[in-house]
């Protein structure tokens, strides 16, 4: 990417020498507005996903085949519960991602956490409270190795946390012999699967994580750095920016998000399985680049991020019950990514003044 000057001043005035997309537009790559000042179609832009995703509701809901079912209680209980895991992963990509790296390793942490926090109650015998703090910790730590590794040693990201995540995955099958892990604290269980007002209580706990990263990355000074350091790292510097404190704090949170996605599987399936984590991998790359196209068009962003997960979870949840067969739902994530990415990196050229 190529550098540009910044004076030295505030961060405000930094973010917007530095990124555009994390301040104001630069006056060379804003786009021509009308004379009322709106940008044509920005409205459109922001609000498509969520738009698509109502038209969706709206259509499975009177679909014959699957609206005695698709808009019931426990069906949408059902997919919010189910949701919750591939939200918090998503969540978890999303601070490398705006810091400019992939961290494909975060849906094998998210397993390794549910591992480590299953075995510590039903193989050691620790408390409940333990336990989850145990796994939480195991994957924060994987995440700041992966951010040393990054930040401090320069290794490629999209290598490197591929190599973590293959590591991951030969660690669990070691640990596990390729069994399932069982006998957690009952009450574990039980707050996995019961409900508070009606929905899930995973989702309440992942609603307030989704608004701790949103505050994080859009009204701290550091997700302010973040976005500045990822669009542009080279100015970032220059300005003055901790590009490696910053990008291993990325990194750790990352893994730390990955933790609690681990903690809340476990609670969700009663114990652990022994995989590789790549089924919650693809969903939640699918969800966070399809989010990169909504809110706020060519930057990853919490709020888009959930719709994004809201859309691939309802698409799947229909069409498997209008009689769709098994392969649908990789299929279906599988084209959500590729058309999510193709539009997202679009988008991020055009803000950025990139050509079209």
């Amino acid at each position: 990417m190529d550098s540009s000057h910044a004076p030295a001043g505030s961060l405000e005035a930094r973010e917007a020498t530095v990124a555009g997309p994390a301040g104001s537009e630069s006056s060379r790559s804003r786009p021509q507005r009308r004379s009322g000042g709106r940008l044509p179609g920005a409205h459109l832009e922001r609000f498509a996903l969520p738009l698509l995703l109502v038209l969706i509701i709206a259509f499975f809901g009177v679909f014959p085949a699957s609206s005695t079912v698709f808009l019931s209680g426990a069906n949408v209980s059902v997919v919010l519960a189910n949701q919750s895991v591939v939200t918090l992963v998503a969540l978890a990509l999303i601070f490398p991602l705006v810091a400019g790296h992939f961290d494909f390793s975060v849906g094998g942490i998210a397993v390794l956490s549910s591992v480590v926090t299953a075995a510590s109650m039903a193989h050691f015998s620790l408390p409940l409270w333990l336990s989850c703090l145990l796994g939480v910790a195991v994957a924060a730590v994987v995440g700041a190795v992966n951010g040393l590794l990054v930040a401090r040693f320069g290794m490629n990201a999209f290598v490197s946390t591929l190599g973590m995540a293959t590591l991951l995955g030969g660690l669990i099958q070691w640990y596990t012999g390729g069994l399932a892990i069982i006998g957690v604290d009952p009450a574990f269980t039980t707050f996995g699967s019961s409900a508070w007002l009606g929905l899930p209580r995973v989702v309440f706990v992942v609603a307030v994580l989704a608004f701790l990263a949103w505050y994080l990355l859009t009204h701290t000074p550091f997700g302010r750095a973040l976005y500045a350091i990822g669009s542009n790292n080279r100015a970032a510097v220059l300005v003055g920016l901790p590009l490696r404190r910053y990008t291993q704090t990325a990194f750790c949170l990352s893994g730390t998000l990955a933790g609690l996605a681990g903690v809340i599987l476990a609670a969700r399936t009663g114990g652990a399985n022994a995989d590789n984590g790549t089924y919650l991998l693809f969903p939640a790359l699918a969800a966070v680049f399809l989010g990169a196209t909504a809110i706020l068009p060519g930057r990853f962003n919490v709020v888009g991020t959930v719709v994004g997960v809201l859309f691939v979870a309802v698409s799947v949840s229909g069409l498997t019950l209008s009689g769709a067969a098994n392969w649908v739902d990789q299929v279906f994530n599988g084209v959500a990514l590729l058309i999510a990415v193709g539009l997202s990196s679009y988008l991020g050229r055009r803000r950025s003044g990139q050509g079209t």
